[in-house]
């Protein structure tokens, strides 16, 4: 699965600037606290023409109300990205006009319980699959397919 899903997502960071997934993959671990979690890289634009040895412009999404920060602090994480790569790869930091909202993390005070026609229908629909395990994480999945189908018609 992660071979199908990289295959199809490296076109797609190649249009934003990434060589790799390594910066994306890897910046909680890269980028210096509290920038680790309200901060996530955008975009990676090189200056026309051939890579400079300057490095890149690194455009981050930033939670709303740390702008002011990260703009001060675009040196310390630049140096901070380069550190962990080993030689200059971004030479400036930049703010995207689009903020990021992080919290794709569990949430306690939203937990959804299907009702007994989705799980009834779900249940149906996945009655013959012969795999215990397969037959539970689809049924899973499909309650997770039905919550959100219901939390946007409320």
């Amino acid at each position: 699965m992660a071979d199908v899903l990289s295959g199809a997502l490296d076109p797609v960071l190649k249009q934003r600037g990434f060589a790799s997934r390594d910066i994306i993959t890897h910046w909680s671990v890269m980028a210096p606290k509290p920038y680790d979690s309200v901060a996530i890289p955008d975009k990676l634009s090189w200056p026309r023409g051939e890579r400079s040895a300057e490095g890149a412009t690194l455009v981050l999404r930033c939670v709303p109300g740390h702008a002011l920060a990260i703009a001060h602090e675009g040196e310390k994480i630049a140096a901070a990205v380069n550190r962990y790569f080993g030689f200059v790869l971004v030479g400036t930091v930049r703010l995207s006009a689009e903020p990021f909202r992080p919290g794709s993390g569990p949430s306690a005070d939203k937990t959804f319980t299907p009702s007994q026609s989705v799980k009834a229908k779900v249940g149906a629909e996945v009655a013959d699959v012969e795999n215990d395990e397969v037959r539970e994480a689809l049924r899973t999945l499909g309650h997770a397919l039905a919550s959100r189908t219901e939390r946007r018609s409320e």
